[in-house]
């Protein structure tokens, strides 16, 4: 077994330096990953270290970004060759193309950023933080009762910008010594504002319900995905009925590290593709699409596990069931949402057309789930998110130029490379091969 283990590491590894030395070509024939925005513009950078798996985590702010570059000039960082090859031909706001941490360097030196905002936890978003001049700011990918949410590593930024009242509550409960009131910036989900993306099926008298599981998880404590263990059954229960419309919109690293969680994945969408097989005219989906928005605002009823996706729906007031993790070690905190939410048990996954009719018509909860909207989100009418995200966008960018101006600048690439950082003529061995 280890030496199988072995040889298949060794072959995912040789795949993957084969796919970077693909993409760095193909971004040496590009015109495009060269450009770079003009010295002195960009005031907001976005940094994203990550491969294309988790490209889900960065695609979900571009709306936001590109409404934010109507004030603010934007421009997202990214270090990843496979990554940028797909941002191209995507991304609404301007790429930089830091492969190496000269390349970062470089552009650091020639822009008056006054923020740079991170979507997700990576361990090279320190390359960026070891800069100073401006503040450095945790924007996350998503609201969830998740553990992610209370990482101590929150205090390694200046601010974050976070949800609203459940998410400071959340922790001010997990984090020492953390200034709460200072340093969490409650700016609701600017992301529900600019849902994207076509409805691919047409409107009839189907009930549609979208079931969206997250994946295995990477240890016991994180195991909340439900398609090994809720999934076949709630989706054959489905569309079984005749009555109802399946989106099935499944974590893009689902079955990534488990093979079983892979084959029950795979199962789901067979059973969606026989269905629409026998009755094509029931539109049943499997979505794999790079847009995420229509799903949530859409569906009548939607079925995740405990994820962003939980809150992502939340944020449209619309009726939600949660799936209840099997694993007896996954955190799954019940003090806030996630106490009052409708559960789906494992046991149950088969008796979900009944959970679904409730949650449509029942008054009791529909008031739960408006208490819970506004604890997490505050005010979700039409574009109050977005003017609180680019408000606090502003107050930074005035409080940064403020400081600026009250400290004069030093050589940031003398003061980089003496406080630890990588030698910028060496370059990032890490960031050859991401």
């Amino acid at each position: 077994m280890p030496l199988t283990r072995d040889l298949g590491l060794a072959w995912s590894l040789a795949r993957r330096a084969v796919r970077s030395r693909s993409s760095r070509r193909r971004l040496e024939r590009d015109p495009r990953a060269a450009a770079t925005p003009a010295p002195g513009t960009v005031r907001v950078a976005v940094y994203f270290a990550d491969t294309t798996v988790n490209m889900y985590q960065i695609r979900q702010w571009y709306a936001p970004l590109a409404h934010l570059a109507e004030t603010y000039p934007v421009a997202v960082v990214v270090r990843s060759p496979g990554t940028m090859v797909t941002m191209l031909d995507e991304c609404p706001v301007p790429l930089v193309y830091a492969r190496k941490v000269a390349d970062l360097e470089d552009f650091v030196a020639a822009q008056p950023l006054a923020l740079t905002l991170y979507v997700n936890q990576n361990a090279k978003n320190f390359q960026m933080m070891r800069y100073g001049r401006m503040w450095h700011v945790f924007v996350n990918h998503g609201e969830s009762d998740k553990m992610y949410m209370t990482t101590n590593q929150f205090k390694a930024y200046d601010y974050a910008f976070v949800a609203g009242d459940a998410a400071k509550g959340r922790l001010a409960a997990k984090l020492w010594d953390y200034d709460l009131e200072k340093r969490a910036v409650p700016v609701g989900r600017p992301q529900a504002d600019h849902f994207a993306g076509d409805v691919p099926y047409p409107h009839d008298d189907r009930l549609v319900v979208l079931y969206a599981p997250t994946w295995e998880g990477d240890r016991p404590a994180a195991a909340y995905g439900s398609i090994g263990t809720h999934g076949l059954a709630l989706v054959e229960a489905l569309l079984a009925t005749g009555r109802h419309r399946v989106v099935y919109r499944a974590h893009p690293r689902s079955g990534v590290l488990d093979p079983d969680y892979k084959r029950a994945h795979e199962a789901v969408i067979r059973a969606i593709a026989d269905a629409n097989a026998r009755d094509p005219e029931a539109h049943h989906v499997h979505d794999v699409g790079p847009e995420l928005g229509w799903q949530l605002a859409s569906a009548d009823v939607a079925v995740t596990d405990i994820s962003a996706m939980v809150y992502d729906r939340l944020a449209t007031g619309r009726p939600l069931v949660v799936t209840r993790p099997v694993a007896v070690e996954a955190d799954v905190d019940e003090s806030g949402y996630l106490g009052h939410a409708e559960w789906l048990s494992a046991e149950g996954a088969g008796d979900i057309v009944a959970l679904v009719d409730r949650v449509v018509g029942d008054p009791e909860a529909r008031g739960r789930l408006e208490h819970w909207v506004r604890h997490h989100f505050g005010d979700t009418s039409p574009g109050a998110a977005t003017q609180r995200f680019e408000t606090a966008v502003g107050d930074l960018v005035r409080l940064r130029d403020d400081y600026a101006e009250r400290h004069p600048a030093v050589d940031e690439r003398r003061a980089a490379g003496a406080s630890g950082g990588a030698d910028p003529e060496a370059g990032d061995p890490e960031a050859t091969d991401l």
